[in-house]
């Protein structure tokens, strides 16, 4: 891989977009590279959780339009790059272990639809995010207009859509969009303190809950909590729970296999 980089520090992958003389806009092979690096940690049992960053001053300014293009005979590429990022971020949204979004510097465009996918955002004080679209007579494809409003409110998600503006991530924090800020050189170590967090909890409790959010957001609360239900059910047989319990019973730390 040459436009994303892959590297495990127990226990989390981090995968870092790497263009930074083009702020990691993203491309169709940056776009592939990380469906591999999403493969990679999938695989790895060691791998908790997964950190998505960015290299140099930015985290991501959405797609690089020099290679997008914008004249009409161009429609049916950028079709097919609107439809490769769609899901990837898909992938990155429903990946089956917790996703965090380190937010090094500017998000912007495909940059913050990138974070709406994640599942957990930490952000540095002189990161900016924003929609962008509109400054340059686009509309999002990646997601911002579907999962903006659910991350921050309708009328919140009207103005980063209508303005383009770049907000500061403490406004963004305000905004409930960004978990936590921290000053620009304690990042890494803020990211490595939440990885350990998450690594101690079972890995089937936490995919299970990522998945139950998913699917109540998508329905009616009465049905949303019959499935939290039959999910709960189906839990109560896994030794993830069994290791809990006991582990509470005989006052020990629980040791889960996410089985």
């Amino acid at each position: 891989m040459n436009e994303v980089l892959y590297e495990v520090r127990a226990p989390a992958a981090w995968i870092t977009l790497n263009r930074p003389a083009a702020m990691n806009a993203l491309t169709l092979n940056m776009i592939t590279e990380l469906g591999q690096a999403l493969d990679n940690a999938q695989a790895d049992a060691a791998v908790r959780a997964v950190v998505v960053t960015g290299a140099g001053r930015a985290f991501c300014a959405g797609a690089d339009l020099k290679l997008v293009g914008g004249s009409g005979s161009a429609i049916q590429p950028q079709l097919r790059f609107l439809n490769r990022v769609a899901a990837a971020f898909r992938r990155v949204e429903t990946f089956p272990k917790p996703v965090i979004a380190a937010v090094n510097g500017y998000a912007l465009a495909g940059g913050i639809e990138l974070v709406l996918c994640c599942d957990l955002v930490l952000a540095a004080k002189s990161a900016k995010m924003g929609d962008a679209h509109v400054n340059y007579g686009l509309i999002p494809g990646g997601g911002s207009t579907v999962r903006l409003p659910r991350k921050i409110g309708v009328t919140r998600a009207r103005y980063l859509l209508y303005t383009g503006a770049f907000l500061p991530s403490e406004k963004l924090e305000e905004w409930g969009l960004v978990n936590e800020v921290v000053d620009d050189e304690q990042l890494v170590e803020a990211v490595g303190r939440l990885v350990e967090m998450l690594a101690g909890k079972s890995p089937l409790s936490l995919r299970r809950m990522k998945q139950l959010v998913e699917d109540g957001l998508a329905q009616p609360v009465e049905g949303a909590v019959r499935l939290e239900l039959l999910a709960s059910e189906a839990h109560m047989h896994s030794r993830d729970m069994a290791e809990g319990l006991e582990a509470f019973a005989n006052k020990r730390r629980p040791v889960f296999t996410g089985s």
